[in-house]
């Protein structure tokens, strides 16, 4: 996840720069939008700021700047800055350095690198001083997705329209991947996510409310902090982050039998699978037809994966993974992820409260407190992303006090 200042300059693809922007959400990112005056002209800023629950910011001359000079904080703050569209007028400041309003100011002041989308008259593109101009850009590192060909909205047909809004984000994640600075480089790490079913019979199963949100944030940070990851999912509706082995499983047995597989080769697993403790002692055949009577179901443990996990790291050594569990509680959520973390060997537990609607389960945003051996930090409701991003960072700190395991055969 990385926050990403999405510029807006005046052109008619700017109503695309909406799905682009859902797109970079889509992919875990937090996005801030900086419009030019005349990009309002064209999507209102109220647009923007519904999407991205940010204000949008429109002029460097805002009340109260003087107490905070904007520019220079979200320069620091940001990851990537893409424009799209971006004029010909704004790929001029940006090449000759003219800082004239908010956006052409951040561009100098942000270290972070640059995304632009250009969109003009074909005419325009194809002019000798915008070519020198984006020459200018290119040789300073500037990275650009190519416009399309095809009808323009001043009625000529040739190149200049703005690219797709999926060619722009897959370009801004490609770019960000590429600037990681592999802080989990060379390490393999296990996640799990989501529920798991246990059939009661060939229609009906015991399940649960997650929806593995929180486990592809964790996966999707880690790959991107250059881990190698395994994802092992139970079933869900949500699409996947890209990782390096994706194992889709149904039923706790199912997710034991492959977590216990992959963890032995793993430097860290993270267990935010929300896992059946109970299954159907028997599954029947067919469909249970329905009667009058009351229906008596029999449940019985399923294995723990998590103090598995714990008492495999005795066997293992030097050699065993940072383990990371969770803990899904309504009361007492604190005290119960304590115990549960000495109970079960692990470095880490995540304890969260999943009795709010808006956080924990099938929920966009959770709040959790990280517990350690050593100390606890309550990390306040925010995207699960972000909440995401911590978690990995207190593994990064349990990690540097270890070497790179051996390779294990």
């Amino acid at each position: 996840m990385a926050l990403i200042a999405l510029g807006v300059s005046g052109g008619i693809g700017a109503y695309k720069a909406v799905e682009v922007c859902r797109g970079l959400q889509q992919r875990g990112h937090d996005v801030v939008a900086v419009m030019t005056r005349s990009a309002a002209r064209f999507v209102g800023p109220v647009t923007f700021e519904a999407i991205t629950r940010r204000p949008v910011i429109t002029s460097q001359w805002r009340p109260g700047m003087n107490a905070d000079i904007e520019h220079i904080a979200i320069a620091d703050q940001i990851a990537l800055l893409v424009v799209a569209p971006c004029t010909a007028n704004v790929i001029g400041k940006f090449a000759n350095g003219i800082a004239d309003d908010f956006l052409s100011t951040l561009y100098l002041a942000t270290k972070a690198p640059v995304l632009l989308a250009p969109s003009m008259n074909t005419n325009m593109l194809a002019h000798a001083a915008v070519q020198r101009n984006l020459e200018a850009l290119v040789a300073r590192g500037v990275g650009f997705v190519e416009p399309g060909e095809g009808y323009l909205a001043c009625g000529w047909v040739g190149k200049g329209r703005l690219a797709e809004p999926a060619a722009i984000v897959t370009a801004a994640d490609r770019l960000l991947a590429q600037r990681v600075e592999g802080t989990m480089a060379g390490r393999k790490v296990l996640v799990t996510a989501g529920p798991t079913y246990e059939d009661i019979d060939a229609v009906r199963y015991v399940g649960n409310r997650s929806s593995g949100r929180m486990g592809f944030a964790l996966a999707a940070e880690a790959r991107r902090r250059g881990a190698e990851v395994t994802l092992v999912a139970g079933p869900t509706l949500l699409e996947p982050p890209p990782v390096g082995q994706l194992v889709r499983v149904r039923s706790a047995a199912e997710m034991h039998e492959a977590v216990m597989r992959a963890a032995a080769g793993a430097d860290v697993v993270i267990m935010a699978a929300a896992v059946a403790d109970y299954t159907p002692a028997q599954r029947a055949g067919g469909k249970i037809a329905k009667t009058d009577r009351p229906l008596t179901l029999t449940l019985e443990r399923t294995k723990d994966i998590l103090a598995d996990l714990g008492a495999m790291r005795d066997a293992l050594g030097g050699a065993a993974p940072v383990l990371v569990g969770f803990a899904a509680e309504t009361a007492d959520v604190v005290e119960r992820a304590r115990a549960k973390r000495a109970r079960k060997n692990l470095d880490m537990i995540v304890a969260n409260d999943v009795s709010a609607d808006d956080r924990g389960f099938d929920a966009p945003a959770n709040e959790v407190t990280i517990i350690t051996p050593h100390d606890e930090e309550a990390v306040p409701l925010q995207s699960k992303e972000r909440v995401a991003a911590r978690i990995l960072d207190r593994v990064e700190s349990i990690l540097s006090a270890k070497p790179v395991a051996p390779a294990r055969r």
